[in-house]
Order: structure tokens, then sequence, then C-alpha cells
């Protein structure tokens, strides 16, 4: 800056000489001299202030403002200046990108500080390690889980805090490990970052055994109630019509009508011994589904195949395109043939319509079954085991299927119609 003060001021010396040489040479009285010098002397003075007021000044306050941002500091604002004025121009620029980089700094000030708070209650054990195995974050969940604080856990080798088996592992998975906080099965997952140019790894720890143990508790809890009902439906009676047999047979004499009360007895007991009998055998095929063994099948020749098995309403097929599956035929088929014995007892009571078809799309094909009965009055419990809607029913045959679309890497789903009264039921298969 001070250069280009000194240099404006030794742009104006020449023209101040010049001057000087001038009146000499032309022998003009000292008044002139005064006069002209005066003119001249402040003419120069007043080029000079001009050219710190616009030129000099601004750009001071441009490697300031530009310093402070450097710092990290966006409190420093320019007033003033002219937007027609390249210094004037500069300085709005430089306001503007000061807003921009403040407005910035806060958002990533906030996201960090959102970051952290995540990262410290979350409850994963979350570490990272150097190039060198050398510990150089851990969150809370990691202090607890080596019972150590973060000030002395840091620096620390992966091999002496026990992780170095975890960070040598696969990316995902599930391992039996004993810390100093607890002995549990975690699932482990590590990665790769990079910060200040170096390559770091990232550890996270994962307690699976707890929620694993709470599933467990209550697919128990589930199976004991449906076990439970069952069973009390089919013992009670039974008991009753014991005693109520060996109330007949104590009696003395006997009524006339014995022989018939004790055969409409034992009737009921073999009725409802099977009954029990049957939904074993039904608790059997849900616990006992076999894996698929999976061969090519076109999609075309399968439906119509099931359709052709079919014996209740008539059923529609819209065709689709020609297309292959790798899956297990029997138990596919077995599926449809479930999804349309539905679909043909919800129409059973009325005039309605039953169409089938199915669709290819990129990557996987949907073989779909639209009734338009009455259509679905409790979606929620539609696959929950044993549960049926029908007097008849053993409510099995939704959740055997989903078992199988499930085994095939597909899904199966049953809504109702948006368009028209009925249901919708969609087994996707992938390609």
């Amino acid at each position: 800056m001070y250069r280009v003060l000194c240099l404006a001021i030794l742009s104006g010396l020449p023209g101040v000489l010049g001057t000087m040489l001038l009146l000499q040479v032309g022998n003009y009285p000292l008044k002139v001299h005064l006069t002209m010098m005066t003119f001249v002397i402040g003419f120069w003075l007043i080029f000079v202030m001009m050219l710190q007021t616009r030129v000099i000044r601004p750009l001071q306050a441009a490697s300031n403002m530009l310093s402070a941002l450097r710092e990290g500091d966006f409190s420093l604002q320019s007033h003033g200046g002219d937007n027609e004025d390249p210094m004037g121009q500069v300085m709005y620029e430089i306001n503007a990108l000061t807003d921009v980089l403040r407005s910035q700094r806060m958002g990533a000030i906030e996201a960090f500080t959102l970051l952290n708070k995540v990262v410290e209650e979350i409850d994963v054990a979350i570490f990272t390690f150097d190039e060198n195995d050398r510990l150089r974050m851990v969150n809370r969940a990691g202090e607890k889980l080596l019972v150590q604080p973060t000030a002395q856990l840091t620096g620390q080798n992966a091999a002496d805090l026990g992780l170095k088996n975890c960070l040598s592992r696969p990316t995902r998975e599930n391992q039996l490990i004993a810390f100093p906080g607890r002995s549990s099965r975690w699932y482990v997952k590590t990665g790769h970052f990079r910060e200040s140019g170096k390559p770091h790894q990232l550890l996270l720890l994962t307690d699976v055994s707890q929620p694993l143990r709470e599933e467990e508790r209550m697919a128990w809890r589930r199976l004991i109630r449906v076990l439970g009902h069952e069973l009390n439906n089919s013992l009670a009676p039974i008991k009753s019509l014991a005693g109520s047999m060996e109330k007949i047979l104590t009696r003395r004499p006997l009524p006339e009508d014995w022989k018939e009360d004790l055969n409409e007895g034992l009737e009921i007991i073999g009725s409802r011994a099977q009954g029990l009998s049957r939904f074993l055998e039904d608790f059997t095929r849900i616990a006992k589904l076999p894996p698929p063994k999976k061969e090519p099948v076109l999609v075309g020749q399968m439906v119509e195949h099931v359709i052709g098995l079919s014996t209740g309403a008539p059923v529609e097929i819209e065709k689709g395109p020609g297309c292959t599956v790798m899956v297990d035929r029997s138990q596919i088929e077995q599926l449809l043939i479930n999804l349309l014995k539905n679909a043909q007892d919800a129409v059973e009571n009325k005039d309605g319509s039953i169409r089938t078809g199915w669709d290819e799309h990129e990557d996987r094909v949907d073989i779909w079954v639209e009734d338009e009965g009455p259509g679905i009055a409790n979606p929620s419990n539609l696959f929950v085991p044993f549960f049926s809607t029908k007097p008849e029913g053993s409510g099995v045959g939704l959740t055997l299927s989903r078992q199988i679309a499930e085994a095939h890497d597909g899904t199966l789903e049953v809504v109702n119609r948006t368009q028209s009264p009925g249901c919708r039921a969609t087994l996707t298969l992938p390609v």
C-alpha cells in the first residue's frame, strides 16, 4: 500500500518540476510564481488524497477482510462504495462472499454439533483408527464397553484394546466377543475414510443379543398364546364330556339312552382330537418348510397349470410376456393354489369374478390374483399364524405362502383394491 502511495507522489513530481522550470524561463513576477506553484502543488496533493481514498484504503480494507476470512472471522463488513466503481464492485463481492461463508460456517457448526450429539447418545460403540491402528476417536458407548475414559483410550493401539480382530474381519459380521464392559454378540461393521489426506478406519459395534432375546421372547409368547388357545378349545370340551360320561356310568340304574349319550360324546371327543391333530400338522408344516429346490420355470405355463387344478369359481387369465423364473415349482404352485382358493372363497356367496395374470419388470416378475369379494376386514392379522376369519379356516395358508415367497427372495402382498371391491394378492419373484 505504501508503495502505491509513493508511486502516486512521484508521479506528480515531474509536473511540479516542469512548472517551476517554465516559470523560471519565462521570467514571470513573484506573484505569478507563487500562484502557479500553489495551484500545481494543491492539485498534486488533491490527486494523491483522492488516490488514497479511492484505491489505497479500499485495497487495505479488502486485504483486512480477506485476512479475517482466512482466520475464520466473518464479522468484518465494508460499508459504502459505488457498485459502478470497480473497487466498489470488489468490496460488494467480498461482502457477499463473507455472508455466504458465515452462513455455511453456521450450518457446518450446527451439523457438527448435531452429529456429535448423535454419536455420543447412540447405543452403538464407535471407534476411529489412523493408518497405524491407533485410536483417534471413541464415543460414550465405546468408553462404557472398554471401561476407560477417552483421555486414556486415545492413542492406544487396536491390538492393546482387543479390537484388532474386529478391524481385520469382514465388513459386516455377527461375532461373540467379550469386552471388559460387556460380553455379548456384536454386529461388527468396518469402513474406511480419509482425514487430512491420511487413511483412517471406522469401526462400529452394535449389541444384537438384547434385540434378539426380545424378539425370541415375543415369538415364544405368541406361540404359547396360540398353542394355549387351540389346546384349550379342544381339551375343555373333551374334559367336560369325559366328566359327563363318567356321571352317566355311575348312575344306578343306568338311563335308557345312556348308550346314545356315550356314542355322541365319543364322537365329539374324536372330532376334537382330530381337529387338534390337524392343528399340530399345520404347525409342523410352518415350522418345517423345506428349502426350495429351484429350477427354471415358465411363468405362463405354471399359472395355467394352477388354474387347471382349480375346482371353484372360474378364473379369468390375463397373459403377460413370456418369462422364466428360478423357483421350486411345487412350492410356488402351492402358494398360487392358496391365493386362488382364498379368492374363490371370497366370491363364493357373491356374484363376483376372479382374475389372475403376471407382469414382467426389469428385475422382477409380479404374479397377481384379484377378486371382487368383500375385501379384507382386518389387514393387520393377515399373516398372523392360525388367525382366520373362515369358520373352517386353519389360518396357515397365507403364513405358509409368505414363507414360501421369502424363501425364494420374493415378497407376498395382499391389499384391498382401491378402484373396485375385493382384494389383490401380488407375488413378486426376482427374474
